[in-house]
């Protein structure tokens, strides 16, 4: 029962205490077309991105961009012809000028796609363009993202405008699992907490990322973060720490076109960066687990089990949690037009979330560590960074 009622208790703080992680109404903020639009240079890193190129690609072409904008795709040593079907897709549908060009092996110390982001940005320097758009391969964007993100950053004064592209959700694994990653990093990172001046949080997320230039440079940016595995987090907290004004919130046209159909895929993306979320710690490691078991899976077994024993107040307690966890995770199933009968599965997401942090964690020891397109970072070193 005891346990139960803390349950219901750290309920009420999160829906209440977490910066209302859980709505979703955090769009771009309020914004006003400028006098003179900036120049932009768009940043592409890839590494074999064939698959998801052409559905992704032409968007960034295709933008209605009333300045001066051009494209520098980052072939980041791609076994797939990536690289020649950016040409190829930039000769098809024409659009904003493309350059793709490869930066070569990394060298040591530097992870993830960071090396051939840096890459991209000595190429993009040369432009001299006001503002940089960081975008990943597998997104896409409608035909004005562009401008609004601009319009957002110019009129709020910030110098990150970042949105959480939308995922894809076709797959029965990815209908219960990616909502749900949403909803989790929400609830790490809440969204007004993140474009508040003063606040502590900051968060980014990767796929889009509207950097301005000259906070780029201030904060180091991408050398003071080349060992983070979790480069969008560690990108924001630099530009915040070098005193930078950041926003993050969910997209509305902006898309990731990357396919996760089986359970092995969403896994291997989250279990890639979990443990340097919890800085390699083992105590942060039990404690996570801890607190899932309290806050999600502890709900509906004390429910069924209070039923079951005729134990009322443990039951009642249960059922209470269980409510309310559901209840915060529906405005996240709405926004990814899911069914809500979703919601009460939330406990049963959770455990896979739990079992892929501490695989995440087995990985590590082992000595298999970060991955990403092929790459393993066995130790990396991105606790001081992103801590």
């Amino acid at each position: 029962m005891w346990i139960a009622a803390m349950s219901v208790a750290a309920w009420l703080w999160l829906l209440l205490c977490q910066g209302f992680f859980w709505r979703t109404d955090v769009r771009l903020p309020a914004r006003e077309e400028p006098l003179e639009w900036p120049s932009v240079c768009v940043v592409v890193p890839a590494r074999d991105e064939a698959a998801v190129l052409s559905a992704s690609l032409p968007s960034l072409l295709a933008q209605d961009y009333p300045g001066r904008a051009e494209i520098f795709l980052v072939d980041d040593g791609s076994s797939d012809g990536t690289g020649e079907l950016a040409g190829a897709l930039a000769r098809r549908h024409g659009g904003l000028p493309l350059t793709v060009d490869s930066p070569g092996e990394p060298p040591a110390g530097w992870t993830g796609k960071l090396w051939a982001v840096r890459h991209g940005i000595g190429l993009a320097r040369a432009r001299e363009p006001e503002y940089l758009l960081l975008t990943d391969a597998d997104i896409a964007h409608g035909p004005d993202s562009l401008r609004e993100l601009v319009a957002a950053a110019r009129t709020g004064g910030f110098d990150v405008v970042s949105q959480m592209a939308r995922l894809r959700v076709e797959s029965p694994w990815e209908r219960l699992v990616v909502p749900a990653f949403v909803y989790f990093f929400a609830q790490l990172y809440p969204f007004r907490r993140i474009g508040r001046r003063g606040a502590r949080t900051a968060a980014a997320a990767g796929g889009c990322v509207l950097l301005r230039t000259d906070a780029a440079e201030r904060a180091r940016i991408p050398d003071a973060i080349r060992h983070a595995v979790i480069d969008d987090v560690a990108l924001a907290r630099a530009v915040k720490g070098a005193g930078g004004h950041i926003w993050l919130g969910l997209a509305d046209r902006v898309d990731s076109v990357r396919p996760y159909p089986r359970l092995h895929d969403l896994w291997r993306m989250v279990s890639r960066s979990a443990y340097a979320q919890l800085r390699h710690s083992p105590l942060l490691l039990a404690g996570t687990v801890l607190c899932l078991a309290l806050v999600y899976l502890a709900p509906p077994l004390a429910l069924l089990g209070g039923l079951a024993a005729g134990r009322t107040a443990t039951a009642v307690f249960g059922g209470l949690a269980w409510l309310t966890m559901a209840g915060t995770y529906v405005p996240m199933l709405r926004y990814y037009r899911q069914p809500l009968w979703l919601a009460p599965l939330l406990p049963f997401t959770a455990f896979l979330y739990l079992l892929m942090t501490v695989d995440s964690a087995v990985q590590h020891y082992r000595g298999r560590g970060a991955a990403w397109k092929g790459r393993t970072y066995a130790r990396p070193d991105a606790v001081a960074d992103e801590g």
